[in-house]
């Protein structure tokens, strides 16, 4: 396979990830506005706020390992159409379940919507696969960036929705499960019907290309030595940490900010900063990973996420706290892309999928222990001491730098892939 034709197909592969990406994102933004007032609705109790994302993340975490060995044993394609056709099932059966006032069912549903959303989020490694390892960073950043897309976008589709069915006199908030169905659906067609070569047989190409035989499944390294690799707790550790100490933070800002009085307008556009620091500046952090570095950039990541938190406590006012989670969300960025693209550079392609599929899983563990227990946390301790917590996550990354820098000094370094060298 020629050069020339190779870069042709990874733009081709970031571009319908980007898109479908940006569909989901649209999508989820419109169901994330309204699925606790449905939770609270079924329920009768406003116990019930925190469970849909909790349920999500649950789902997203859960699918994500199986998933990830589907990927790595069929390719990308059919794991992320699966996810769909799950998200797709998933959205019916909650709009569904909203219609006939069925809170067990809406659950359910909501569990396949997670589903859909692990499977989607490891959508960032088909784009890494796709493109040779300068460019696997820029290509990550591109697809996560069209979430910042679907933040613009879903809420006009919901208020168009919420018009249309006053006016057609629909039961309230059950309308945008089934847009969100036929979204998933158009994501489906593109994923399927679009999506090739597979992403992970161009990946196994450029391996070939470079030097290394293509390998079956079977021939991977097992997790203990995988594991072993000090890049592969770097990685994971950043993606983990960043996610935990984002979640503990923003999921609690609104209810502080709203305990100091602060306007429903000001709280949003709090939300609004965070979102473009956790996705406007996307590509700008795949270009700087791809120019200094994976390390250099989890490390910037980092003191951005320590900064946030040592600011935090400074101030309650709109403009800091809107700084404060600027900071965060873009902190949150550098650890992600640097973090994924690192994983992708480190494992080779027969690896990928069975192991991002798990670091995933983690991941969404993670997101899932920081949303819920940050509610917990903020009514015990108050916000500044949970904040001090987050910082003790936020300064994991960072140990684990120095300890391999030391480490790199009394040892020769850890030779690179030889995919890792193909220009």
């Amino acid at each position: 396979m020629e050069t020339s034709k190779l870069l042709h197909y990874g733009r081709r592969t970031v571009g319908i990830l980007l898109a479908t990406q940006s569909l989901f994102s649209a999508g989820y933004v419109m169901l994330f506005t309204i699925s606790s007032i449905l939770a609270v609705k079924l329920g009768g109790s406003t116990a019930w706020t925190g469970v849909p994302i909790t349920i999500i993340l649950t789902g997203a975490a859960l699918g994500a390992w199986p998933i990830g060995r589907l990927m790595g044993r069929h390719g990308r394609r059919l794991g992320l159409s699966l996810g769909q056709l799950c998200g797709i099932a998933g959205s019916l059966i909650a709009g569904t379940a909203i219609l006939y006032g069925m809170l067990g069912l809406y659950l359910v549903g909501l569990f396949f919507i997670g589903i859909a959303r692990g499977s989607l989020d490891m959508g960032r490694y088909a784009a890494a696969d796709a493109n040779p390892p300068h460019l696997r960073a820029r290509a990550i950043s591109l697809v996560i960036f069209g979430s910042t897309v679907g933040a613009f976008i879903g809420p006009p589709i919901l208020k168009a929705v919420t018009r249309y069915e006053l006016a057609h006199g629909l039961p309230p908030m059950t309308v945008p499960w089934f847009v969100m169905a036929f979204v998933l659906l158009l994501s489906f067609v593109l994923v399927f019907g679009f999506l090739r070569p597979d992403p992970l047989d161009i990946a196994k190409h450029l391996a070939a290309k470079a030097g290394t035989p293509h390998q079956d499944a079977s021939s991977g390294r097992d997790y203990r030595d995988i594991v072993s690799d000090r890049r592969f707790i770097l990685a994971v550790s950043s993606i983990t940490c960043g996610h935990l100490v984002m979640y503990l933070i923003m999921t609690v800002t609104p209810v502080f900010m709203n305990e100091c009085h602060h306007a429903i307008t000001s709280i949003s556009w709090v939300i609004v900063a965070h979102m473009f620091g956790m996705y406007g500046l996307s590509f700008a952090v795949g270009w700087l990973i791809d120019k200094f570095g994976c390390s250099a950039m989890i490390a910037a990541g980092c003191i951005m996420l320590v900064a946030s938190c040592l600011m935090a406590p400074v101030s309650s006012g709109v403009i800091w706290l809107a700084l404060v989670l600027f900071l965060i969300g873009l902190g949150w960025n550098c650890c992600f892309v640097a973090g994924s693209t690192m994983l992708s550079e480190m494992l080779a392609p027969v690896e990928r999928g069975r192991v991002q599929g798990l670091v995933d899983t983690l991941i969404n563990f993670a997101a899932g222990a920081g949303s819920l227990g940050s509610g917990f946390l903020f009514a015990a301790m108050g916000f500044n001491v949970m904040v001090w917590i987050s910082l003790v996550f936020s300064l994991v990354p960072c140990l684990i730098i120095w300890r391999m820098s030391v480490a790199a000094q009394a040892s020769p370094p850890v030779p690179a892939l030889p995919e890792q060298v193909l220009e």
